[in-house]
């Protein structure tokens, strides 16, 4: 055998061997995901607004969304406590003190949906309707100062919000524009 034959009979068994190696052995515990399963979670919202499912809604109705389920939490019109502080701030991001709230750091009004559909109420996570989340979020919203009493916010305008701290935050991966 030609030094070249043992060579490449060397590379074959350690090849098979590193093939043999590969399986992966498991605990056994659990199963696996359903598309269904997996699919109930997969409701990530981007800042150009793609996830945005369908529904709608005003300050004023989440106003009343937001007492009933939010204020224990964030207090009275946002304030803050026994947990965070969702209102003002603004100005102050550069100071001693900076007040991190949706209005002063935020920089898109697309990840306000997205948090609230995912993780509110505390309790309670994705127990709002979507029409709720676009309530809740129109009222923060309104109580920071970014849009208005009756605007309606949806799949197609709140990706259009410009967030005041938008600016001060820099995209590490930008998005490709679309080929043509």
């Amino acid at each position: 055998m030609s030094t070249r034959d043992l060579a490449w009979a060397v590379i074959a068994v350690v090849a098979a061997g590193c093939a043999r190696a590969t399986v992966v052995e498991t605990p056994n515990l659990g199963r696996p995901a359903t598309a269904a399963q997996i699919a109930g979670w997969d409701i990530s919202v981007g800042p150009d607004g793609v996830g945005l499912p369908p529904g709608s809604g005003t300050a004023a109705k989440g106003a009343v969304v937001y007492e009933q389920k939010c204020q224990a939490c964030h207090g009275v019109r946002g304030a803050g406590q026994p947990n965070d502080r969702l209102v003002g701030g603004q100005g102050t991001l550069a100071s001693q003190t900076p007040v991190r709230t949706v209005g002063s750091y935020w920089p898109y009004a697309t990840t306000i949906f997205d948090y609230v559909r995912r993780a509110m109420p505390y309790l309670q996570p994705q127990s709002l309707t979507n029409d709720e989340v676009y309530a809740v979020t129109a009222c923060l919203l309104r109580l920071n100062g970014i849009i208005g009493e009756s605007d309606e916010i949806n799949a197609q305008t709140l990706p259009r919000i410009s967030m005041p701290n938008r600016d001060n935050f820099i995209v590490v991966y930008p998005m490709k524009p679309a080929p043509r």
